[in-house]
Formats: C-alpha cells, sequence, structure tokens
C-alpha cells in the first residue's frame, strides 16, 4: 500500500474520475471548488463545493476550473487536483505516474496547462492521451488489430468521435459540446417559454430524470422550481421529457453531425469494418435515453454504450500507462518510461 501505483484521470468539465490499475476507480467527485476570497482558501472542494453552486455569499465562490474540457482557470485547477491527489495517494510512499485524458482539439498551450497542473498535484510523470483513445481502449476495444473500430465519447464540455486501428487515430473530431451545453439549453427554453428562471443544477436534473432524444422514448414529467421572470418570485412548472428533446435539439444536432463527419472522412476499408462492427457510446451522455437508437438511426450502424460508460476513459488513462508503446497517435509526450514489451492490451 506504501508504493506508487499507476493512475489514469479522466479531468472532466463536470466530474473527474481517477482509476488506479489494480484498484479500479477509486475516486469520483464533481470537479468543482469552493474558496473563501477573503481568506483567500479553499473551502470544499467536489461533492461538497458542488452543493454550493448558487447558494454561496458574496465572500464565497463556487467554480468549475474546466469549461469545455480544458483548463480555464490554472489555480482553481491545481488546488483542486492537488486535494484529489492526496486524497487518493495520501500513504504511497513514491509518486504515482498519471496519464491524464484530454480532448483531441487541445491546444498546445492547453497541453502544457495540463501537464503542469497534475506535476504541481503531485505526480512524478504525466502523460496526456486523447480521450476518444483512452475512451476505446477501456471500452476493451482492441486498437491494436488491423481492424477499424469508432468511439463516441460525450462527455460534459466536448464530444470527441475517432475510428482507430493498427494502434492509432485514423479519423476524428472533436466539437466543444456536451451534457453542459444541454444544460444551458435547458435553461434558455425553460426560460422562454415558462418564464421561469432556474439554475444549472436544476438543469442536470431535469435531463438526468426526464430527458430524452427521441420521440419514441417513454414519456416523463417532473416539477421544477426557480424564480418566476415576471414577479421575482419563487415559482414552481411542471416539465415534460418531450419539452427537453425541443430544448435540446440543437447541441443534439451538433453531435449528430459530428460523428456523420468522421464517418464521412473514414476511409474505405475501415468504413466496412464499423458497420460491422457497430459505434460504441462512452460518457455520461451516453446513458440518455434515446441516444443510441438515434445514433443507429442517423447513422445506419448498429450503436450500443460500453459497459460502465462513465470510467471508460479514465480506465483507458491507466492502461495506457503500461501500454503507451503501442499507440501511434492519440498521446502525447510519452515520457521516459518502461514497458513489459506485451502486445495486447488487458487490466
Amino acid at each position: 500500500m506504501f508504493f506508487s501505483r499507476d493512475i489514469g484521470i479522466d479531468l472532466g468539465t463536470a466530474n473527474t474520475l481517477v482509476y488506479m490499475r489494480g484498484k479500479g476507480i477509486v475516486m469520483r467527485e464533481p470537479s468543482v471548488v469552493a474558496v473563501d476570497l477573503k481568506k483567500d482558501e479553499v473551502m470544499a472542494v467536489g461533492t461538497e463545493a458542488k452543493e454550493m453552486i448558487g447558494r454561496t455569499p458574496g465572500s464565497i465562490v463556487a467554480v468549475r476550473p474546466l469549461k469545455d474540457g480544458v483548463i480555464a482557470d490554472f489555480d482553481y485547477a491545481c488546488m483542486m487536483l492537488r486535494y484529489f491527489m492526496q486524497k487518493v495517494c495520501a500513504y504511497k510512499v513514491i509518486k504515482p505516474r498519471a496519464a491524464v485524458s484530454v480532448p483531441a482539439l487541445v491546444t498546445a498551450v492547453e497541453q502544457r496547462s495540463f501537464m503542469d497542473a497534475v506535476y504541481a498535484a503531485g505526480a512524478r510523470q504525466v502523460m496526456l492521451i486523447e480521450e476518444s483513445m483512452a475512451a476505446a481502449v477501456g471500452a476493451g476495444l482492441d486498437v491494436v488489430a488491423p481492424r477499424g473500430c469508432m468511439v463516441v465519447e460525450i462527455g460534459a464540455g466536448t464530444t470527441d468521435v475517432a475510428v482507430m486501428s493498427l494502434k492509432g487515430v485514423a479519423s476524428s473530431c472533436s466539437r466543444r459540446v456536451g451534457g453542459d451545453a444541454f444544460d444551458e439549453a435547458i435553461i434558455r427554453y425553460v426560460r422562454q417559454k415558462h418564464r421561469l428562471l432556474i439554475g444549472n443544477l436544476s438543469a442536470e436534473r431535469l435531463k438526468i430524470e426526464i430527458g430524452k432524444v427521441t420521440d419514441s422514448a417513454e414519456e416523463k414529467e417532473t416539477t421544477v422550481s426557480g424564480r418566476d421572470a415576471v414577479s421575482g418570485l419563487p415559482r414552481v412548472c411542471a416539465i415534460t421529457s418531450s419539452e427537453i428533446l425541443e430544448a435540446v435539439y440543437e447541441p443534439l444536432q451538433e453531435i449528430l453531425h459530428t460523428i456523420q463527419n468522421v464517418l464521412e472522412n473514414t476511409p474505405p476499408e475501415l468504413s466496412a469494418d464499423i458497420y460491422d462492427n457497430g459505434i460504441i457510446l462512452t460518457g455520461g451522455m451516453a446513458q440518455l435515453r434515446g441516444m443510441t437508437a438515434l445514433v443507429s438511426a442517423t447513422t445506419g450502424i448498429c450503436c450500443c454504450v460500453a459497459d460502465d460508460p462513465m470510467h471508460c476513459v479514465a480506465r483507458g488513462a491507466a492502461m495506457s500507462l503500461k501500454y503507451v508503446h503501442l499507440l501511434r497517435s492519440g498521446v502525447y509526450d510519452i515520457g521516459k518510461f518502461l514497458y513489459d514489451g506485451s502486445t495486447t492490451l488487458t487490466n
């Protein structure tokens, strides 16, 4: 228990997950930090901090250090990561090696921000890996074989779509659209149609509880509380699944267009493989009701959700530290690592 283990970090816009090889998921917390501005100190991190969003006095701010899949506030990101690393590796004598997932569209500056933040949090070596590659490895897809496989990772800040074969990424596309864009669309819809002002947490709850992306999915109804846009007084109104579907139409179409774009730019032989093998969905948004049916109807290709889709990226990132010598693309800063020469990707 006192020695270092490799860890994979899914540093997401909404949640941060840490996977430790040999133990599985050892931490899952919201990517939120609450800071007391007067004392310049961290009050809470993770779940406790998330509960403070929209409820803090003027001297305290609850912020999400990541936006659209990248670090938006470096100092708060370092505070958050340091807390998470101490929580996971408190009794380790040797600092861990860490693999961190990043969107495919990150710039060189954003890559450096990720690496600096994780080093500052206590890692001895850091590798960055594209989210789509990490998701594919974590979902158990054979990215080493000369056969095409396609993964769609729909997170809170970004959607990453990629076709992989022969240890690398053959075709990919990333868009800054995901669960957060759905939440914002729901907030706008409720304000415009019901004249009710709601917060991000309420919008997220509506999405999870009654959200759907196809007409054929079961219709549900719930209530949401907020502030009346006209009177300024508290009010409750009823919301249906069909209204959520109408609200999220635009970000949903952007995700579908991203998938179609990757398919259109995929070599013919790999396209045939994908038609035979299907499309794998990962990430929290993959579990939204009707998502697999919608992707299948749009592309004409069989689609399914990976086992444990929320944890695929973190698991794949940790596994990639052992097998990074097999991954020719989709990896940044391989570093000076030692490997056992294995040619299969296993846990």
